[in-house]
């Protein structure tokens, strides 16, 4: 029988925590969670009674870090608080899934991964759609060749935001780029590699007087042609216009909306129909939830059973790029 990985949550401020917490306790032949930890008032009062946590004991951080045989932490503070939580898990022998984005620092989230990688400790960063089977066809097709060279993708990840969220989102240099951009910036690097310059275009709607940077674009150089990340928190039906699209000389494939139920669009070179709109729908096998993959790679890769596919200088260049397409300079690459 596999190994049952023990886990904790720290934190339930960020917005994916609760659904992270679902998706473990789905699988308890893959996981034991032994507790859960928040130090802030007001999310215990407005989370901590969900129906995820019910059932779970609540622990104080300092107890989560020495809890005996404790495998894994999944790592869902605030978003300014995931990088130094996940150094302490990090600091405590303790594998981590930490939720995104990685701060607004990038030497200790480099800090981080060090320490992870000198410890041989896995780092799964909550990049959801590299688990989509929609994004892993496509790049399945890629890597085989079926679509040539690729010479430019356009991913685009909008929402229609309430006022109150917009002003969090000033929390933040990059607003809507740094929050949501992160997970179109980790597909377009995965597929693609480090482009020559990251140039960003960053704008502000002033939607309801809120100062914020709401509706952004970054484009990537590449030798062959650009590639674009396009994130608008101000977008009537954002959501479901979320896409991501691959072309190539060979071929061409369209991701559209992201989510369930995933159908793509798969076009090939030779037709003969130059203006015509030529294409195949491709049908995939319905997903389990959002994060159900995700969370079962990483008790695989916490077991031994396999590498982490996407290792800590992927996740290194990711965020270096995220920083650079939210407005920060001297990173290198701008």
């Amino acid at each position: 029988m596999k190994r049952r990985i023990k886990v904790a949550q720290i934190g339930i401020g960020h917005n994916h925590g609760s659904e992270k917490m679902r998706a473990v306790r789905k699988f308890p032949e893959d996981f034991e969670v032994v507790g859960f930890s928040e130090s802030n008032p007001e999310w215990l009062r407005s989370r901590g009674n969900l129906d995820v946590y019910q059932g779970i004991p609540l622990l104080l951080e300092e107890e989560i870090l020495n809890y005996p045989g404790l495998d894994a932490v999944l790592v869902e503070t605030d978003v300014w608080d995931l990088i130094p939580t996940a150094q302490r898990c990090v600091d405590h022998g303790l594998h981590v899934h930490v939720d995104k984005p990685a701060g607004e620092n990038l030497q200790e989230f480099e800090k981080l991964l060090d320490a992870a990688q000198w410890r041989k400790l896995v780092v799964q960063m909550a990049y959801m759609y590299r688990y989509n089977n929609a994004v892993q066809y496509a790049y399945d097709m890629m890597k085989s060749g079926v679509l040539g060279e690729i010479f430019e993708i356009d991913a685009v990840m909008s929402t229609e935001h309430s006022r109150d969220y917009r002003e969090w989102l000033t929390h933040f240099k990059g607003g809507s780029m740094y929050i949501f951009g992160c997970h179109l910036i980790d597909l377009l690097i995965w597929f693609r590699g480090w482009p020559d310059r990251i140039v960003p275009y960053l704008g502000k709607t002033h939607l309801d007087g809120v100062d914020v940077y709401d509706n952004n674009l970054a484009v990537f150089d590449y030798a062959n042609g650009a590639s674009t990340v396009r994130v608008s928190s101000v977008e009537v039906n954002g959501y479901g216009r979320r896409q991501f699209v691959v072309l190539g000389t060979k071929g061409s494939i369209e991701i559209k909306p992201f989510e369930q139920p995933t159908v793509i669009t798969y076009a090939k070179a030779g037709s003969g129909q130059s203006y015509a709109d030529i294409k195949e729908v491709v049908k995939l096998p319905p997903m389990g939830g959002r994060y159900d993959e995700q969370m079962l790679d990483f008790a695989r890769c916490v077991r031994g059973e396999k590498e982490n596919p996407f290792n800590y200088a992927h996740e290194r260049v990711v965020h270096q790029a995220t920083l650079i397409a939210s407005g920060f300079a001297g990173l290198g690459h701008e």
